[in-house]
């Protein structure tokens, strides 16, 4: 057997990446959890709720298993998935549900497979990563749009038209952007795949429970069209894991026929799908949680305003510092006074941009958020902030 030498130099570009990445603020690490959630996006706190604990339970007690031990196409589709599918699609309104793994990998999976080689897909410069590796799988020709600017897209798609593109648009955005906490506009971007007879795909990973009638999300009045697709992520606000995939019957048949992440992966956990299941049980019978996580983001806006800051109205409320190095000592500080914030930096956010990114969740009360919103005025006051 070959010994390693490890005076090779085999880690050594490696090495050179992380001294790059630390010398501009960027290095990144794990931490564990600690202090009053105002980082997670455990938005409706579902994670460790009683209902859920006691669905997996119950789920364990009648033989659910763990694992699904194959793919779906195989041994591995689970009664637990298909109870799920369907019950997703009666309660958001779409022809069919597709359970994945994960949202990442349900927008990876649909963007690389539905799209045909002739078409275009335009993302909203600032949706998901998971949405920009899909296209960048894909067949089709891909384009870029300015964050929500309708007109960027339907110039997109004219440039395309004027250099001889045949097929079809698919126009991609999150409904509910996760760094900034903004909305589509989904009424004009809707408009506009009707009328260059396109797709619109929605993520709406940060609105699924949160937003909309029943907490369906803020895409609740588009679902259920042939050209509309949406994906609602099940580890936010739903507080399980995977995400679904909402849409025509059509085009649920091909990605089963056709899509490789969904063909070739061991299928997600069947307990996972049981949580979902009470979890969408959970979205009907308490609707309390999205007023008083509605509450939550009024008193949260108004103390920003008071702070002079800029204001969302949603749960995701980011604080602009600008600076990375400045951003992650303010985040520590709060750290050290309780509160998990957490900073955002570049690459994921624009340069110039590093913020605190501020996550409203059932897990932190009123009164806790009045603290935090007290202490952060404090530190915001501090000389480089």
């Amino acid at each position: 057997m070959l010994q390693r030498n490890d005076d090779a130099g085999h880690l050594t570009r490696y090495e050179t990446s992380l001294r790059r990445l630390a010398g501009r603020g960027r290095l990144r690490g794990l931490a564990q959890n600690a202090g009053i959630d105002f980082s997670s996006n455990d938005y409706l706190g579902l994670a460790s709720d009683p209902r859920i604990a006691d669905a997996l339970q119950a789920a364990l007690t009648r033989g659910v298993p763990a694992d699904a031990g194959g793919s779906r196409l195989l041994r591995g589709n689970d009664p637990e998935h298909q109870a799920l599918e369907e019950e997703a699609a009666a309660f958001f309104g779409a022809q069919r549900a597709l359970y994945f793994g994960s949202g990442f990998m349900a927008n990876y999976a649909l963007l690389a497979c539905l799209p045909q080689r002739n078409d275009l897909v335009i993302l909203d410069e600032l949706v998901h990563a998971s949405c920009h590796d899909g296209a960048g799988a894909t067949r089709a020709s891909v384009a870029f749009a300015a964050h929500n600017d309708p007109n960027a897209f339907d110039d997109a798609i004219l440039t395309w038209r004027k250099k001889g593109g045949t097929g079809r648009p698919w126009i991609v955005v999150e409904s509910l952007y996760s760094m900034d906490g903004d909305r589509a506009p989904l009424d004009d971007l809707l408009a506009m795949a009707d009328r260059h007879d396109g797709f619109l795909v929605i993520d709406e990973a940060h609105a699924t429970g949160v937003f909309g009638p029943g907490g369906r999300g803020l895409a609740a009045d588009h679902e259920g069209h042939d050209h509309v697709i949406v994906v609602h992520t099940c580890g936010k606000a739903l507080g399980a894991s995977g995400a679904l995939v909402c849409l025509s019957t059509v085009l649920a048949d091909y990605l089963v026929n056709r899509s490789r992440p969904f063909i070739y992966a061991t299928a997600p956990s069947p307990l996972m799908a049981a949580a979902v299941r009470e979890a969408l049980r959970i979205l009907q019978d308490e609707p309390e949680r999205r007023h008083r996580l509605q509450r939550q983001i009024t008193q949260m806006s108004q103390g920003l305003r008071t702070l002079g800051r800029p204001a969302t109205d949603t749960q995701i409320q980011p604080v602009i510092i600008g600076d990375p190095v400045a951003t992650m000592k303010c985040a520590a500080a709060l750290q050290e006074r309780g509160y998990d914030i957490r900073c955002i930096r570049p690459p994921t956010v624009a340069e110039g941009t590093s913020r605190l990114r501020i996550s409203l969740t059932l897990n932190a009360d009123e009164t806790a958020l009045a603290g935090m919103l007290s202490a952060l005025a404090e530190e915001l006051e501090r000389p480089g902030q």
